[in-house]
C-alpha cells in the first residue's frame, strides 16, 4: 500500500523549516500588536455568499479559485479564500463597532484556500499575517499600515522590496472613469471571458499580465484624470505621511488589485527576486465592503502579507532569519538511578524556564551525544551511578567542551546563570 501524501498544491511545515515561519510571522505581527491592534481568529470556512457579494462575482477568487462544497445540512460554505471578509464579518456580527472607539484595530494570521495552478510562491494552501483598521476614513490610517508593513518587513533584514501605489478613486468618480474605460475596451480584440468582465468590472482588464492584452491598453483613460477633488486630496495626504515617514513608494496607475472592494488607496508590496510571483502582499481602502455583506457604512483599510512569499523573498536575499536554538540543555542520562535523577532534574530546569531535552529510550552515551549535538543545545548534563554517589552531574559546555562536576542542588541555578 502506497503512503499518503499532501494533496496537491500544499506544503506540509517541518522542523527546522518552520521555525523560519514561526520568526516571519513574529516580525510581520510584532509592529501590529505595538500599535494598538489585538488579535482575531477567523472559522476556516464561511458562508459562500460573504466571498461573492465581498470579494466580487467577476474575481477569479469567486468565480474559479474558491473551495465551495455543501454540508450535509445543505448549507453553502467555502473555504476562506482571503481573511478580510471574514474579519469584518466577525467584527460586525460581535459589534465591535459600536464600543464607540472607532477605528477598530485587528490583526489575524492563519491558512487560506485558493484553487490555483500550483507554482513555486503560489499554492493552494497558503499562510498570512494581515490587519484591519475598520470604522475610520483617515487618511493617516492607510499610512500607518503601509508604514507598520514597511517596518515589519525591514525588522527582517528585507530591503529589495518595493512598495507600489495607487488611487482607485470612491463612489463619486469611479463610476464615470468605469464607464469611459469600458467605452474604450468594448472596441478592443479580447476573448469573451475578458468581454465579459469589462461589462461587471473593467478595472480587472488593467490587471491582465497577459502581454497581447497589455499591449492593447495603451492609451486607455487614466484614472488619475478623473479622480475627484476630494480623492485626488486624499490621496495626496497619505503620499505625504508617507514620504515623511521616509516610506519609500513609487506610483503606479495600473495597480487595482484583484479584489473588487477596494476604493481609494491601494498598494502592493513586491519582491523582484520572485520572478512571477513579485508580490509578497498588499491591500488598501474599502469603504463600501461594510454595507456589501449587510452592514452598516464603516469606511476601512487593510492589509494581507503572505509567510510563504516573505520566506521566499529572504531566500532571494540571502538573508538567514535569527531563529534560536529551540534546546538549551540536553541531559544524558547513564543507567536506570541516573535516568530517574535526571528526568527530575529536566522537569525543574523547565519550570525554571530552561528549554531542556532528554536523552530517551535508553541509549548509550556515544548515540545520546550525537543526538545532544544535533539539537543545538549549549549544555549537556550527563551523569552515571559514580557522579550520583558524590551527589553531582557532569556539566559540559557544547561550545568549549570543557567538563566540570556540578553539585544537584545548584544545577539550576548555575545553568540558568551560565545562559544568562
Amino acid at each position: 500500500m502506497s503512503t499518503f501524501q499532501a494533496p496537491k498544491g500544499t506544503y506540509d511545515l517541518i522542523p527546522p523549516d518552520s521555525a523560519k515561519y514561526l520568526a516571519v510571522r513574529e516580525a510581520i505581527s510584532a509592529p501590529l500588536k505595538n500599535s494598538g491592534y489585538g488579535y482575531i481568529e477567523t472559522p476556516g470556512f464561511e458562508d459562500v455568499a460573504l466571498f461573492a457579494r465581498g470579494v466580487g462575482e467577476s474575481t477569479d477568487i469567486v468565480s474559479k479559485e474558491m473551495y465551495a462544497f455543501e454540508t450535509k445540512g445543505g448549507d453553502k460554505l467555502a473555504l476562506r479564500p482571503e481573511g478580510t471578509a471574514s474579519v469584518l464579518r466577525a467584527a460586525l456580527e460581535a459589534n465591535l463597532h459600536k464600543a464607540g472607539n472607532l477605528p477598530v484595530k485587528l490583526w489575524y494570521s492563519g491558512s487560506y484556500y485558493r484553487y490555483e495552478r500550483p507554482q513555486k510562491g503560489r499554492y493552494r494552501h497558503f499562510s498570512q499575517v494581515g490587519a484591519e483598521a475598520i470604522g475610520t476614513e483617515d487618511p493617516a490610517l492607510d499610512a500607518e499600515l503601509i508604514i507598520l508593513a514597511d517596518q515589519a518587513y525591514r525588522s527582517l533584514g528585507l530591503r529589495q522590496f518595493r512598495i507600489l501605489l495607487n488611487s482607485l478613486g470612491d463612489k463619486e468618480c469611479r463610476p464615470v472613469y468605469r464607464e469611459a474605460l469600458q467605452t474604450f475596451l468594448r472596441d478592443l480584440d479580447l476573448d469573451e471571458e475578458t468581454r465579459r468582465r469589462i461589462e461587471i468590472n473593467p478595472l480587472r482588464v488593467l490587471d491582465d499580465k497577459r502581454p497581447d492584452v497589455q499591449k492593447q491598453l495603451t492609451g486607455a483613460p487614466m484614472l488619475r484624470d478623473f479622480l475627484c477633488d476630494g480623492c485626488k486630496a486624499y490621496h495626496e495626504e497619505v503620499r505625504d505621511l508617507l514620504t515623511a515617514a521616509g516610506v519609500v513608494y513609487e506610483d503606479d496607475e495600473k495597480l487595482v488589485r484583484g479584489l473588487d472592494y477596494y476604493t481609494r488607496t491601494t498598494f502592493e508590496f513586491v519582491h523582484d527576486g520572485l520572478g512571477s510571483q513579485s508580490a509578497v502582499g498588499g491591500g488598501g481602502r474599502y469603504d463600501g465592503l461594510s454595507e456589501m455583506i449587510g452592514g452598516p457604512a464603516l469606511p476601512s483599510v487593510g492589509w494581507a502579507l503572505g509567510v510563504d512569499r516573505t520566506v521566499l523573498a529572504l531566500e532571494a536575499e540571502g538573508i538567514e532569519v535569527d531563529v534560536p536554538a529551540t534546546t538549551s540543555v540536553y541531559a544524558v542520562p547513564l543507567g536506570d538511578e541516573a535516568r530517574r535523577v535526571l528526568f527530575g532534574l529536566v522537569t525543574e530546569l523547565r519550570k525554571a524556564g530552561v528549554a531542556t531535552d532528554f536523552a530517551f529510550g535508553g541509549r548509550g552515551l556515544k548515540g545520546a551525544m550525537k543526538s545532544a549535538n544535533r539539537s543545538g543545545a549549549r549544555f549537556t548534563i550527563v551523569a552515571g551511578e559514580r557522579d550520583l554517589a558524590e551527589g553531582a552531574v557532569q556539566l559540559k559546555d557544547m561550545e568549549s567542551g570543557e567538563q566540570e562536576p556540578v553539585a544537584l542542588d545548584a544545577l539550576v541555578a548555575t545553568v540558568r546563570a551560565r545562559l544568562a
